[in-house]
């Protein structure tokens, strides 16, 4: 029999290692916002048949008025991804003339946000992750009230949110890395990504759950322990988690293999928090609950 319970020393101690690694790397870093979150423009343009540096179009840029905070990154592509502060669309034909004087050249997207917008999309965000795990906590709790022996039920939900803070730490620490690294920013896709990671975890987490819940039920009267529940139940688990995850894992690898370029981020983000969202329903959300009994047997 897999020996969670036995081991679960070196299960927590590899999760609580990672999660503080990556709140020192998001600390230290920071997260980059992009546009949709702190305001600004970003505008991605080509110029057909011709090759320049990223320093001509910056000069280029400059001939058209003092600008700071100015971003531009060539893609694989060869186009351009230009971010500057908020532009109104008169600024916007100023440096779209200024850009003309280098040759011909082509607009791909153009998007601008203010930053009253972008600080209210920031707020958005946080209110919906925040309800999102309070309303998955509540749940849980409701879900296994009829459980109360040897552990009360409203632990369910609040190991539930450990596990949910578990699986989105890992991804924002990658970002973060990523963001220092390469510039990569985050954006609503980003929180999105989350809330997917998170939705994906807790449908693992609550399927341990309600077998141990179950093989509790069937084992009510008599001497329990639990810890031997706990290990039958995610043995009885174990299969149905690899064969979900690793469905899912080759959809995601597909993506990020012939996927579109602007989403490779927002797959990323996805497969790391899969990959760790089904390590936590595992190997933390079990001996979670095997710690939080009233009285280990």
């Amino acid at each position: 029999m897999m020996d969670v319970i036995g081991k679960r020393k070196y299960y927590l101690g590899f999760a609580v290692l990672v999660v503080i690694l990556s709140w020192v790397l998001i600390l230290t870093l920071g997260l980059r916002e992009g546009i949709d979150l702190k305001g600004g423009t970003q505008w991605q343009i080509f110029f057909p048949n011709q090759n320049f540096s990223e320093d001509q179009v910056n000069e280029a840029l400059a001939k058209a008025g003092n600008v700071s905070d100015v971003s531009i990154k060539q893609s694989s592509d060869g186009s351009f991804i230009v971010r500057l502060p908020s532009l109104s669309e008169d600024q916007h034909q100023g440096y779209l003339t200024a850009l003309k004087t280098l040759g011909n050249v082509e607009e791909k997207s153009f998007a601008s946000i203010g930053p009253t917008i972008g600080a209210e999309l920031r707020t958005k965000a946080i209110w919906a992750i925040g309800l999102v795990i309070l309303g998955i906590s509540l749940y849980i709790a409701f879900a296994f009230r009829k459980v109360s022996e040897p552990v009360k039920s409203w632990k369910y939900g609040v190991i539930t949110l450990v596990t949910l803070f578990h699986d989105v730490s890992i991804p924002s620490g990658l970002l973060a890395v990523l963001g220092y690294f390469k510039g990569i920013e985050i954006d609503t896709n980003f929180i999105v990504a989350l809330l997917v990671v998170m939705g994906f975890s807790v449908h693992d987490t609550i399927v341990v759950f309600d077998r141990i819940r179950e093989n509790l039920m069937l084992n009510r009267g008599r001497t329990i322990n639990l810890g031997q529940i706990i290990n039958f139940s995610v043995k009885e688990t174990l299969a149905r988690s690899i064969n979900t995850s690793l469905t899912l894992f080759l959809v995601l690898i597909a993506l990020l293999m012939v996927g579109p370029s602007s989403l490779f981020y927002f797959i990323l983000t996805i497969l790391v928090g899969t990959i760790f969202g089904t390590y936590s329903s595992i190997f933390v959300a079990s001996p979670l609950l095997y710690l939080s009994q009233k009285r280990r047997v």
